[in-house]
């Protein structure tokens, strides 16, 4: 739900681009034709939105859910046995269409995420999922009551230790039947779910389930509304009891400290944030809420209500494991990878400490905008995870002449040896040479 790697240091392929109907984005052209990228080993046509990169292409087919040793795969399996009555899906393609990316799930016109400049376009036509949401509408159409979808999920983001373009999801969806029979099965498992927890070493800080700043859905029953808030609530206070009680991080003894938050998403009505108190600090882990009956209504789900929630894998990992650096997922050097067991939870040791290298450039803005995850994604396809992190520093529009300019620091890192100033000089100079081409930029 959208509610929120150190390789080996190798020549990477060279990489041509064009700039595609004059627009300010660039891609990675086919070898057979210009009109065409191929993902997942399939050709697409190109046009004016076209976005997507060599880098991203070359995530889509690592699956690292399905990895039963890798901690994103120990993540999926242990919610997965959490939850044993859910029907469990990986298999999704990441190539959808806007509409059920977006429209399906009631997303506003003018959201942000529909942009280029935050999403991942294939055409106008097709594009990466964004979140597991995008299958929502399908997974619910199946007729299956309650169900988890894990997959990978593509937003042009920033670069730093803890944002990545790609990462995985997994989303949880449950309905109850609107009938007597129903609401009774509601209540009798909220009894069951709360006696459970008032056993276990947790506090729980509750807010109410609906206010008039996060209402109830005006075709929903305000008692079936309250119930099922109630009950993805205590399924999900449930989930992170097994998920962080007595892990280390959390003071022995001491209980399990969670507390939920208003909050609103596009999709669920009424919605919450959910944090968890652990190494000392409040940390924000999932989003969920009560799913609009219109995403129903599309699935051809008559006469139910439910709910849905959605977390994002790589976060509690990095919690659960000290993992410091969200590159680290993506690496295949058998010195991390060999760290983890299928099942196993266990504290990432860091197995090397190398000086960073940073490198600066600054820059006149041409007519041509430039958004800056523009610049990011350029800096990523140029060094792939060899850049640690990426920062505007200045920027600066000249009084007389109004033009802009912008000075963004590079420090180019890697994680499994060495990175020499030489090295990095030609890193950052290839940079430097794309982004006069792609942008007409003129550096200052």
């Amino acid at each position: 739900m959208r509610f929120a790697v150190a390789q080996t240091c190798r020549a990477r392929p060279s990489t041509t681009l064009t700039r595609i109907g004059g627009s300010r984005h660039w891609r990675p052209l086919s070898r057979n034709s210009s009109s065409f990228v191929k993902v997942l080993g399939q050709d697409y046509p190109t046009d004016e939105k076209t976005n997507i990169t060599s880098a991203i292409i070359e995530k889509l087919d690592r699956r690292l859910h399905l990895q039963p040793a890798h901690p994103i795969g120990t993540l999926r399996t242990l919610i997965e046995s959490h939850f044993p009555s859910f029907s469990s899906y990986s298999d999704f393609s990441p190539v959808v269409t806007p509409a059920k990316n977006f429209d399906d799930l009631s997303f506003p016109e003018d959201h942000p995420g529909r942009s280029v400049t935050d999403s991942y376009y294939i055409n106008n036509d097709l594009m990466l999922r964004t979140h597991t949401s995008a299958h929502e509408v399908e997974t619910f159409a199946k007729g299956v009551r309650e169900w988890l979808l894990t997959a990978d999920v593509y937003r042009r983001d920033e670069i730093d230790a803890s944002h990545y373009p790609a990462f995985h999801q997994m989303e949880g969806a449950r309905i109850f039947d609107t009938s007597p029979n129903g609401i009774r099965e509601l209540e009798e498992d909220n009894a069951r779910l709360a006696a459970h927890l008032q056993r276990s070493n947790i506090v729980i800080e509750d807010i109410p389930h609906i206010t008039a700043t996060n209402p109830h859905q005006p075709l929903h029953d305000p008692k079936h509304s309250e119930l099922v808030a109630q009950n993805l609530k205590l399924s999900l206070n449930s989930l992170i009891l097994d998920l962080f009680g007595g892990r280390a991080g959390a003071a022995e003894g001491e209980p399990l400290r969670v507390r939920w938050i208003e909050a609103y998403f596009p999709f669920t009505s009424p919605s919450y944030e959910v944090e968890v108190f652990f190494h000392g600090k409040w940390l924000e882990i999932l989003g969920c809420g009560v799913v609009l009956q219109s995403t129903l209504d599309r699935a051809r789900v008559p006469d139910s209500i439910g709910w849905a929630f959605g977390l994002g894998l790589e976060r509690i990992a990095m919690i659960l494991y000290s993992i410091p650096d969200i590159r680290l997922f993506w690496s295949q050097d058998p010195r991390f990878l060999e760290q983890f067991a299928p099942g196993v939870i266990n504290t990432f040791k860091p197995f090397s400490k190398y000086p960073a290298c940073y490198k600066d450039v600054s820059f006149w803005l041409s007519d041509k905008s430039l958004h800056e995850n523009d610049f990011c994604d350029l800096v990523r396809d140029t060094a792939g995870d060899l850049v640690e992190d990426v920062k505007l520093i200045d920027a600066f529009t000249h009084p007389k002449t109004q033009r802009s300019s912008r000075c963004f620091r590079i420090n180019y890192r890697s994680m499994d040896k060495s990175l020499t100033n030489e090295e990095a000089n030609v890193l950052h100079e290839q940079v430097i040479a794309r982004l006069k081409q792609n942008f007409g930029v003129e550096i200052r």
